[in-house]
């Protein structure tokens, strides 16, 4: 069974001046699809099938992030339904000379394992280790009512 620290990932994006909006930073929607890509690597880990993205919720912008960083997205599985894995994703700024970092963005998502476009079940996500515990106990500290 996978648990919340195999599905952790970190990547990194230059920002560059084709994902820059007219104010000389990240694009929003370029970042959400730095978010929307990591997040469902996270959640094919845990689900161990394809995944696609049922919703995106709680999307905070806090900051910019500028021409010339680095966008650091991490993402990770913290729950999981019957064909659905949740994920908690966040974003900083990375300074790629001196390595310094600064939150900018994070959401919360769902995405459901499918196969041949079909829902499928996803095994349980286990938590073993102190690393687990604090990633999921990170991601449950915020996340958005659910109903």
């Amino acid at each position: 069974m996978p648990n919340v620290a195999d599905t952790h990932i970190v990547n990194r994006e230059r920002v560059q001046p084709t994902h820059a909006n007219n104010y000389e930073s990240a694009h929003g929607g370029i970042v959400m699809k730095w978010m929307d890509e990591i997040g469902a690597m996270s959640a094919m880990r845990a689900a161990e099938e394809s995944c696609v993205t049922a919703q995106m919720s709680r999307v905070d912008f806090e900051r910019p992030i500028p021409i010339g960083d680095t966008a650091r997205v991490e993402s990770w599985a913290y729950a999981t339904g019957r064909t659905s894995v949740r994920v908690r994703i966040e974003v900083a700024a990375e300074n790629p000379r001196t390595g310094e970092t600064e939150q900018t963005t994070s959401a919360y998502a769902t995405f459901v394992a499918v196969e041949n476009g079909t829902p499928v079940p996803v095994p349980e996500l286990t938590v073993k280790g102190e690393k687990c515990r604090k990633l999921r106990d990170r991601a449950l500290a915020e996340e958005p009512d659910r109903e």
